[in-house]
């Protein structure tokens, strides 16, 4: 069960960054950080975040789908993966805590207020 979830929270994370087409992206200086906006094919909002200095992602990214629902909240801190990620999928909000860069939880939340939360340590 857990290589399930690790597996099912990898593909959701690496589908923050390539999940559908995109057509355009809007970089933006904001002081030591660069604000990043991409669009889907269709013009509305895919992505919303900053990268570092460096290049790196920081701070929160958020992910729309082609019809502008959030899908996504995610935390980086350096490009490192930090704090408490929401997925939502429908009447389902997953909530995925970091810490080091490794999963440490997974809550599972549905729309009739039922929680299911699988510890991985």
């Amino acid at each position: 069960m857990k290589k399930i979830v690790l597996l099912l929270v990898f593909v959701f994370s690496t589908s923050l960054i390539v999940a559908q087409e995109t057509t355009k992206k809007d970089l933006v200086k904001n002081g030591n950080l660069i604000a990043s906006t991409i669009y889907h094919s269709n013009n509305v909002v895919a992505q919303q975040g900053f990268y570092n200095k460096l290049g790196k992602l920081q701070g929160t990214w958020i992910s729309y789908d082609t019809n502008g629902n959030k899908t996504a909240v995610a935390q980086y801190d350096n490009g490192e993966k930090v704090g408490t990620w929401y997925f939502y999928n429908g009447d389902v909000l997953r909530e995925v805590k970091y810490t080091e860069n490794k999963i440490a939880q997974v809550t599972t939340w549905k729309e009739s207020e039922t929680q299911v939360v699988s510890n991985l340590r």
